[in-house]
């Protein structure tokens, strides 16, 4: 065999992996005075879509950082911030957490819009309680939803959850006395001491964490019951959150990702990973996107609502965790082992068929 065809034959085998040990994938976009808080994933148009802190729309971002507004709602007041963002495959819809940071007109709203049309089904708005803790107005942050197409809501000033069903209809879903058994730092630098990052896992139950006090809580989708996850370690700051198709729950802070498992659908979990990120662009959100891959969105949204503005380039990042990836480079090494035990019997058998056609020649 020559030596091309034997580097041919190692290509075929361990190809395919080294290929997805290449460089992660960096996606630098433009829109200016955009400060995205926001980031999910649209696998039936295979882009992302961003919100915005100062303007009343919604953006597709392409893999190679093509930026497009496809939702521009003028009806909205001009204070409108668009945070949270969920893609709807089943029901062909963006759902979008509206809030209004003006002191004198507040809002806090969950919009839906068709993905076809891009044109608004419903504005619900979503009603506050008498005990808001210390005062504090509430602000809608992050959105989930579930197989039924109801969504679901967290305040991130606040220690409870909204529910909206398909018909926009808006209520309180889940006060459990679970969310404030912690105690929280009042003296934290953080504006956040309620629930922010929301996702819903199939089995019937949502993952929130808990910003100010790093906690994990697992809520019953029917009736708002929850529970603490107990952790092997907290998890301080977190803020948005994504689970992956193999079941990994992502959760991101502006200073770090972590990557979580559970086998025992969430009483308990492990962090087995985390990374850190870069603070001074302020990571807010994390989206599962093709392949399972983990992405991170640089909004820069603490220089967005400092009123400085006029920044007009933001990055989405992919991030691996390491140690799935020297996972992955063992096996690198163990398919490169088998291919080359697979080609020296071969040549063994090719030299044993030709000295065998030798002997009956002779």
């Amino acid at each position: 065999m020559s030596s091309a065809t034997k580097i041919l034959l190692l290509f075929f085998i361990v190809g395919p992996i080294l290929s997805s040990a290449k460089t992660p994938h960096v996606i630098h976009f433009r829109s200016p005075n955009l400060y995205p808080e926001s980031l999910t994933y649209d696998p039936s148009a295979q882009h992302f879509i961003v919100g915005s802190l100062h303007h009343r729309t919604v953006s597709s971002v392409s893999d190679a950082g093509v930026t497009e507004t496809i939702i521009s709602d003028l009806s909205l007041r001009p204070s409108t911030s668009i945070l949270g963002l969920a893609v709807d495959k089943l029901n062909n819809r963006l759902l979008a957490v509206i809030h209004s940071f003006d002191s004198l007109h507040p809002f806090n709203g969950l919009a839906a819009y068709d993905l076809r049309s891009r044109q608004r089904l419903f504005l619900s708005l979503l009603p506050s309680t008498p005990s808001d803790e210390d005062g504090r107005s509430p602000i809608a942050n992050d959105v989930a939803f579930d197989f039924k197409g109801n969504a679901y809501v967290t305040n991130s000033e606040g220690n409870f959850i909204w529910k909206v069903n398909p018909e926009g209809e808006a209520s309180i879903f889940s006060t459990s006395p679970v969310f404030t058994q912690f105690p929280v730092d009042r003296d934290s630098p953080l504006s956040s001491f309620g629930l922010n990052g929301i996702a819903y896992v199939s089995k019937g139950y949502l993952l929130v964490v808990q910003t100010n006090t790093g906690k994990l809580f697992k809520v019953d989708a029917d009736d708002g019951t929850a529970r603490n996850v107990l952790l092997s370690e907290d998890l301080p700051e977190a803020d948005g959150i994504a689970i992956r198709g193999d079941g990994v729950v992502l959760v991101v802070s502006n200073k770090k990702l972590w990557f979580l498992k559970s086998d025992d659908s969430w009483g308990e979990g492990v962090v087995y990973d985390k990374i850190d990120l870069d603070g001074e662009r302020f990571p807010t959100s994390v989206v599962v996107g093709r392949e399972d891959r983990a992405y991170v969105l640089y909004g820069c949204v603490v220089e967005g609502l400092s009123g400085k503005g006029g920044r007009e380039l933001f990055d989405i990042e992919e991030v691996r965790s390491e140690k799935e990836s020297e996972d992955e480079k063992i096996w690198v090494y163990v398919l490169i082992g088998i291919g080359l035990a697979i080609f020296f019997i071969w040549r063994f058998q090719m030299k044993q068929l030709i000295r065998n056609m030798d002997k009956k020649a002779n």
